[in-house]
């Protein structure tokens, strides 16, 4: 039996086939999210949902069904690719391209797997939150031990982070700058992003001051280290990108702005949900404006990242044509995360300062952007996972990395 073209040229790249199943639950669980009430609760829990559908109307049924079977799907095809990448990964560490990926600039990319790790463990919270009854009752039990989930991957990432600046900072020439024309650099952010969002989870869920408090620092840490490592890896790589033009295959990097956006928005709402542990907050209007800002500077890279892919025609060929390339996932975290950031600005933005009507014909307009979004990605995550995963595909066909 012939391999898949992802087992035979693996490299890290693939958890993001993981992180992206793993986002798409996310963009399932925001029907649960605004669509359900959840009294004295941030989020909805399963008594919630099953209130929800013994009272609900048809069309919300029909909602909750599809956010239940596309939690329980994407949250399994999550697992499925993080358990098979791990297990690649291990193998692929044994042969000569480890070393030279260890030796180029390629590094970073090793950033994928905590990346993946820390969605797995965000997406494991939602399953638990929508299929186990009477998880609220111990919740509280539970957020130091994501703390210290997030703080073992967090430590994972700090030290590819460190092992990859220290290589390329102590000594000069070892990091190829024509090869950085692409925001592929930006994957460390992103890493770090993940973490700190879910460590803000407990801060927006807890009653404790001190697992508020201790979220609060954690993921603040985590923001602002990302925050860091994206600007100047955004510059670097702009500058290198207007001399030598953008590198083909990484042509879906000039999106990952997108994610990291939605990610550190829901990090600091999370985080401004918890300061009211401490008598701080802010007020509607701070929020609409907010979301507005994050929103639109996702429209910017997203108009920024179509007209590079589309002048290469990186669809016609690496989605839609022969060619293939891991850095393809890349395309799924962009509509995913407007998906996600859409809805909070719908419901937490617009709906929270009085703008439009929950559930008027605003709401399902914009909403319905959202869904497109998400939907127009499963579709491409199952285009992908055929091209990738397919052991029908003939290696020998393919064009090398």
């Amino acid at each position: 039996m012939k391999p898949t073209y992802a087992a035979d040229r693996y490299v890290p790249t693939y958890f993001l086939a993981s992180l992206g199943a793993g986002g798409l639950s996310v963009t399932f669980f925001m029907y649960l999210m605004f669509w359900i009430p959840h009294p004295g609760r941030p989020v909805p829990i399963f008594e919630d949902i099953a209130a929800a559908w013994a009272n609900g109307s048809a069309p919300l049924k029909f909602g909750i069904a599809v956010a239940m079977i596309g939690i329980a799907v994407f949250v399994f095809l999550n697992l499925k690719a993080l358990v098979w990448n791990i297990s690649a990964y291990r193998a692929f560490k044994k042969t000569a391209n480890y070393e030279s990926l260890r030796c180029s600039n390629a590094e970073s990319t090793m950033l994928a797997m905590p990346l993946a790790l820390a969605m797995a463990v965000n997406g494991l919270f939602i399953a638990g939150l929508v299929f186990v009854p009477k998880l609220w009752t111990v919740v509280e039990y539970l957020f130091p031990l994501a703390l210290i989930a997030f703080a073992l991957i967090g430590w994972q990432a700090l030290s590819i982070i460190g092992d990859f600046l220290g290589r390329v900072l102590s000594k000069g020439g070892v990091f190829d700058v024509t090869a950085h024309n692409s925001f592929a650099q930006m994957l460390p952010a992103f890493a770090l992003a993940m973490i700190g969002v879910g460590m803000a989870a407990p801060a927006a869920m807890s009653h404790q001051p001190w697992i508020v408090g201790t979220s609060l620092v954690m993921s603040t840490f985590f923001a602002v280290a990302s925050l860091v490592y994206a600007a100047v890896a955004l510059v670097t790589a702009f500058n290198s990108m207007l001399h030598y033009g953008t590198h083909e295959e990484a042509g879906p990097t000039l999106m990952i702005v997108i994610p990291i956006v939605t990610i550190l928005s829901i990090l600091l709402m999370r985080q401004d949900h918890g300061l009211h542990t401490f008598n701080g907050h802010t007020d509607v209007a701070g929020t609409l404006m907010f979301l507005a800002r994050m929103v639109s500077l996702q429209v910017v890279f997203l108009g920024l990242g179509l007209v590079v892919l589309k002048r290469q025609g990186y669809f016609k060929d690496f989605v839609f044509g022969s060619k293939l390339s891991p850095g393809s996932y890349a395309l799924v975290c962009p509509g995913v995360a407007l998906s996600v950031l859409l809805h909070f600005f719908v419901n937490k933005g617009l709906v929270g300062a009085g703008v439009i009507e929950k559930f008027g014909t605003t709401y399902w307009v914009v909403s319905a952007i959202a869904i497109a979004f998400q939907f127009a990605v499963i579709a491409l995550v199952f285009r992908l996972n055929s091209q990738h995963f397919a052991r029908s595909v003939t290696i020998d066909a393919l064009p090398a990395e």
